[in-house]
C-alpha cells in the first residue's frame, strides 16, 4: 500500500508516464529501461540511375527487381562495411546479399550483361549509327529501325526477328524455341501464351535488346533450375544489371584437393551429356568455355554459370532459317561483336563439340597433377586423345563413360559434398 502512495505521490509531468510506472508496479529502474529509445537513423543509400543503369531504359534488361534494391533487401557487400558505398561502376560482376524477410540473407551474383565500357561503345555506335549524333534517346533511336518496327507488328516471335542477332542461342532458332522464349520471359506477367499480345512495345524492346546483348537472363528464365536444367536461379533485372543465385567459378578450385577435383569433373561430365541428351530433345553446344563458364554451388553442386556462349540446336523440329537469313545484320548485330563476325554453320557442330572444348580449356587444369602416377597417366593419355577430336570414329558417350571409369573410384563421399551427401552412402549410383 506504501508503495502505490509513494508512487502517486511522486512527482509525474507527463501524465502518460504516470500510467507506464503504473503498469510497471512503481519501479522507476523498470519504467526508465521500457522507455522508447532514440529513434536509430537509417543510413540513405543513393544509386544513382546511372550505376542501375535505369537510365537507359528501355534499352535495358528489366525493372522486376529494382524495387528490391530501392527498399534495401537486396545489398552489395560492400554495404556491410563502415563506408556503406557502391563499388565501382566499372566491374561486370559484384557479391551481394539479398533477403525476402529483412531477416535471413542469402548470397546472389549481380551482374551487367557485358562490361560497362563495351555497353557505352555499343551507345555511342547506336547514336553515332542511326541518329548521327554523339548522344541521343537510345529508345528512341532503336524504335526507328526495321527490325523494332517488325517485332510491333508482330504477333509470334519467329526466325526472320531474330535473324543476324549475334547470340548463339538465336543462330539455329526454331519455332519451339522461340515460342519457349515469349512464354517465359519473366520479365513480364506470365500470360503462358507463344503469342507476343501481353508484351507492351517497351517490353518488346527490353526483350529484343537483351538477346541482342547476351542471351544469359533469357537461358536463365526459359531453362529454370527448378525443373533440374543446370543453371543458376533468375532472380530479375534492374536496369543493365542482373540478380542471379551466387557462384563460385570452376577456377576458385583448380587447386582443389585431387577428391573434389574428380568429383567436379564427374559433375562436369554429367552437365555435358544432359545438355546433349535431354527429354525436350534440344542440343546445347558452347561456342567458348573459360575457368568462369562453369560455378559451383556452396553445397559443392556444379552447374553453366555463364550460358553466354550456349548455343542450341532443336533436335526435334531443326533449324528455321532458310539460306542467307544468317547473313542479315543491322544495328542489332553489332552491339558487343565486330559486325564481321562470322556466324558458326548450325550444320558443323558435332556431338563431341562442347566436350571437346572441355578437355582442350578446363579439366588439364583441374585434373593435371593430381593422382598417383597409373591413374594419372590414364586421365592425361585420353585429355590429350580428347584435345585433339577424339579421332573420327570417337563418339562424345563414349569418351565421357570412359573418363567416367577412371574418375569414380577417386571420388569420396563425405560432408563436403553436401549435394549428395549422405545420399551416396546408401547408393550406387555415387
Amino acid at each position: 500500500m506504501g508503495r502505490w502512495i509513494c508512487c502517486l505521490c511522486s512527482r509525474v509531468a507527463d501524465p502518460l508516464m504516470l500510467l507506464l510506472v503504473l503498469a510497471l508496479g512503481c519501479n522507476p529502474s523498470t519504467a526508465a529501461a521500457a522507455s522508447p529509445s532514440v529513434p536509430h537513423v537509417k543510413p540513405s543509400y543513393s544509386f544513382g540511375r546511372t550505376f542501375l543503369g535505369l537510365d537507359k531504359c528501355n534499352a535495358c534488361i528489366g525493372t522486376s527487381i529494382c524495387k528490391k534494391f530501392f527498399k534495401e533487401e537486396i545489398r552489395f557487400d560492400t554495404w556491410l562495411s563502415s563506408h556503406l558505398k557502391l563499388p565501382p561502376s566499372s566491374l561486370l560482376s559484384y557479391s551481394g546479399n539479398y533477403t525476402d524477410d529483412a531477416k535471413s540473407w542469402r548470397l546472389v551474383d549481380i551482374t551487367r550483361l557485358t562490361s560497362k565500357y563495351q555497353h557505352d561503345r555499343a551507345d555511342k555506335r547506336i547514336c553515332t549509327s542511326l541518329l548521327r549524333t554523339k548522344s541521343c534517346s537510345l529508345e528512341r533511336a532503336l524504335r526507328r529501325t526495321q527490325r523494332f518496327q517488325k517485332w510491333l507488328r508482330a504477333k509470334r516471335l519467329t526466325p526472320d526477328l531474330v535473324q543476324g542477332l549475334p547470340s548463339p542461342l538465336l543462330r539455329c532458332p526454331s519455332q519451339r524455341l522461340l515460342d519457349r522464349i515469349v512464354r517465359r520471359y519473366a520479365e513480364v506477367p506470365d500470360a503462358g501464351s507463344i503469342y507476343m499480345d501481353h508484351l507492351t512495345d517497351r517490353d518488346k524492346l527490353r526483350l529484343l535488346y537483351t538477346l541482342a546483348v547476351n542471351s544469359h537472363p533469357i537461358l536463365l528464365q526459359i531453362f529454370p533450375d527448378v525443373e533440374g536444367w543446370p543453371f543458376p536461379r533468375y532472380l530479375g533485372s534492374c536496369g543493365r544489371l542482373l540478380v542471379s543465385a551466387s557462384t563460385r567459378p570452376l577456377r576458385d578450385f583448380f587447386g582443389a584437393a585431387p577428391e573434389v577435383a574428380a568429383d567436379l569433373a564427374l559433375q562436369l561430365l554429367a552437365v555435358l551429356r544432359s545438355m546433349a541428351t535431354n527429354d525436350l530433345n534440344y542440343f546445347f553446344y558452347f561456342t567458348h568455355v573459360d575457368a568462369g563458364t562453369f560455378g559451383v554451388f556452396s553445397n559443392g553442386h556444379l552447374f553453366i554459370r555463364d550460358a553466354s556462349t550456349l548455343g542450341i540446336i532443336d533436335k526435334e523440329e531443326g533449324s528455321q532459317l532458310i539460306d542467307g537469313q544468317q547473313e542479315y545484320k543491322d544495328i542489332f548485330s553489332c552491339l558487343t561483336v565486330d559486325c564481321q563476325s562470322a556466324f558458326v554453320s548450325c550444320d558443323s557442330i558435332r556431338d563431341k563439340h562442347s566436350l571437346v572444348l572441355v578437355c582442350q580449356d578446363l579439366l588439364p587444369k583441374l585434373l593435371s597433377g593430381k593422382f598417383l602416377p597409373p591413374v594419372q597417366e590414364s586421365i592425361d593419355t585420353f585429355l590429350q586423345r580428347c584435345a585433339r577430336g577424339l579421332g573420327e570414329g570417337g563418339s562424345a558417350s563414349e569418351a565421357m563413360a570412359e573418363l567416367a571409369g577412371i574418375l569414380k573410384p577417386l571420388r569420396s563421399c563425405d560432408s563436403r559434398f553436401a549435394y549428395r551427401y549422405p545420399d551416396c552412402r546408401y547408393s550406387d549410383k555415387y
